[in-house]
């Protein structure tokens, strides 16, 4: 570890600033996930009560076609994974900017069904790349110390992206639209792509791992962000031989990354399940249109808060006790949402299922993100957030599934309460990362070389 910093510390204000920048830049993007996330719930019943919009649509279609969009995700991610390794962060995150926000702005002009699917995947590509890479940026910037609390505030947008569209939706969706919604969602292009050509630089520990030692330097000088010290170049160049993906398959990662990737299935089939269905649920158990957007308001409030709560938590203890203790929680959560409590204790609930289900994929985040070295991160967020939308592709199928087979709300609660309970217990088995030098407990619980 550089001497001037400690886990807790910064070297320099610039230091401290230039990285207040990359998380700003981070959380921004990704809170623009969670507005696609979010916002094709709150459009759903408009689209399937109105043929004149988009054409009849089935509750399976329903599913399917938010399913399309996790498909592209997934093709995102992954992508994003198999280059971003050797492409870099800051370059990856600028073109995902722009391919997210020009598929957002041309789903607003979709005319059948058809067109907004394939519209719905182009955009998913774009914010699979934003997962992949944003993940694998705040691992690198962030000081040892506050890696997960950070990786929490910037994944934490996909919540508040989700309180975003829940509330413009109750604000907005009468007068705009869902294509004025939709139109929100392109504004990245215009409010964050120029602070991201300014404000973001490429990561030094990217550098250095692939050998451009100069180019670090000189950001270093600029920003002052540190260069790694001795000890964890030699680290890193001794650890992993492969790059990118070639290193997940290694005897040191096979194992965690299967894990860690069923972990991040079981959050994000939680997670897109609940954002898809939710509205819908609430509005045929008798809640009015506007009561049934509150319950996907709560769910989500209640994830930025627990979420950042459980990360601070994840920094004194390591975050694979957290994870396993959220997992319960939402399962816990889930059956009481089935058993007819009054309203308060309904949305009490749905706020502890928000911290169990999103705010658990927040925290999944952040451990997969310091599980990694630096040559093999990008792939491993990859993958994570890649294997994992094969879950959120099933969350809305599940839904949609079981509305149509006319099975009750009660019944779709107690299949996600076991996905969750499964997922706990998955959690429980992944290995510690092999040591290669000493690092401190208190930054992760798996000891990394980054």
């Amino acid at each position: 570890m550089n001497p001037s910093t400690t886990p807790e510390s910064w070297a320099s204000p610039r230091h401290r600033s230039a990285v207040t920048w990359v998380v700003a830049i981070a959380t921004i993007a990704i809170i623009f996930d969670g507005y696609d996330l979010v916002v094709y719930g709150t459009i759903l019943p408009t689209l399937m009560n109105d043929p004149g919009e988009l054409g009849e649509i089935s509750a399976q279609q329903a599913g399917a076609l938010g399913s399309y969009a996790l498909i592209g995700v997934m093709v995102g991610a992954l992508t994003a994974g198999a280059v971003g390794d050797y492409l870099g962060r800051r370059r990856m995150m600028l073109v995902n900017i722009v391919w997210f926000s020009i598929g957002m702005g041309l789903a607003a002009l979709a005319t059948n069904v058809t067109m907004f699917g394939l519209l719905r995947f182009f955009t998913g590509i774009g914010v699979g790349g934003l997962v992949a890479t944003a993940g694998a940026m705040v691992a690198e910037f962030a000081p040892p110390g506050k890696r997960n609390l950070y990786n929490a505030i910037v994944y934490s947008g996909v919540p508040a992206g989700g309180v975003l569209a829940s509330l413009l939706a109750i604000v907005l969706r009468d007068t705009i639209g869902w294509r004025g919604l939709f139109w929100i969602g392109a504004l990245p292009i215009v409010i964050l792509l120029p602070l991201a050509l300014v404000k973001l630089p490429e990561s030094p520990k990217w550098l250095v791992a692939r050998g451009h030692e100069d180019k670090a330097r000189r950001i270093s000088e600029r920003t002052g962000i540190p260069m790694p010290d001795a000890d964890e170049i030699a680290a890193e160049r001794a650890s992993v031989e492969k790059v990118g993906f070639a290193a997940l398959a290694t005897r040191r990662y096979a194992w965690g990354t299967a894990l860690l990737g069923m972990m991040s299935f079981s959050g994000l089939l939680l997670t897109y399940g609940l954002n898809t269905w939710l509205p819908k649920i609430m509005e045929d158990a008798g809640f009015n249109a506007k009561g049934s957007l509150s319950f996907l308001l709560v769910l989500n409030g209640g994830a930025i808060l627990g979420g950042l709560i459980a990360s601070k938590v994840a920094d004194g203890i390591g975050p694979q006790r957290v994870v396993a203790t959220t997992f319960g929680l939402a399962a816990l959560a889930l059956i009481l949402l089935t058993l007819g409590f009054p309203l308060p204790v309904l949305l009490a609930s749905v706020a502890v299922a928000g911290v169990g289900t999103i705010g658990t994929q927040v925290l999944i985040y952040g451990f997969v993100s310091n599980y990694y070295s630096t040559s093999a991160r990008g792939a491993g967020v990859a993958w994570c957030a890649g294997f994992g939308r094969l879950g959120g592709i099933f969350g809305p199928l599940i839904g949609g599934a079981l509305i149509s087979a006319g099975i009750s709300s009660q019944v779709a609660f107690y299949v996600f309460a076991g996905i969750a309970v499964l997922g706990g217990i998955v959690t429980f088995f992944v290995p510690r990362a092999r040591v290669t030098r000493a690092a401190p407990a208190a930054a992760y619980s798996t000891v990394q070389v980054s």
